[in-house]
């Protein structure tokens, strides 16, 4: 197995929120600003065709180790002790996040989104249109307890 990577951000999210709270993601809405050295606007050309896209980014300002077992979501004694890969937490191996948000808007090298669960300052690692044949296929399951995290959420 490789001990490791590199990997540079293509952009940076520039957002009202300053902090990783758990819940209220859809109030405020965030921008993806490109790294003009690597990538122009004709890198997003065709993306307004798309209503959602898949934001995949590095919680750079998480503090904690990363979880490798099994927990509470949230520390709720009332939910299952899950491991790391059954929830999405932000202390997770590599602190990666990836989310689907609504598409508001496209200026230049600036995306305009609706739900992306990072703060002000989170690296960009990768931009993808969200395309129904890459959604669940057949039956979707889940626990009661993620239905219940994810109430206040957005």
């Amino acid at each position: 197995m490789a001990n490791g990577f590199l990997m540079k951000a293509v952009g940076i999210v520039r957002a009202g929120r300053q902090e990783p709270l758990d819940d209220g993601w859809d109030e405020v809405p965030a921008r993806i600003e490109l790294d003009t050295e690597q990538f122009g606007a004709e890198a997003l050309l065709g993306l307004e065709q798309f209503s959602h896209v898949e934001v995949l980014f590095y919680f750079h300002a998480v503090s904690t180790p990363p979880e490798t077992a099994a927990r509470r979501p949230r520390g709720r004694q009332d939910w299952p002790k899950v491991g790391i890969f059954a929830q999405r937490a932000k202390d997770r191996p590599n602190h990666l996040g990836a989310t689907i948000c609504r598409l508001l808007s496209l200026e230049g090298s600036v995306l305009t989104v609706a739900g992306l669960d990072a703060i002000d300052g989170t690296p960009v690692l990768d931009i993808k249109p969200v395309w129904s044949g890459f959604l669940p296929r057949g039956a979707f399951r889940e626990p009661d307890w993620a239905k219940e995290l994810m109430r206040a959420y957005w």
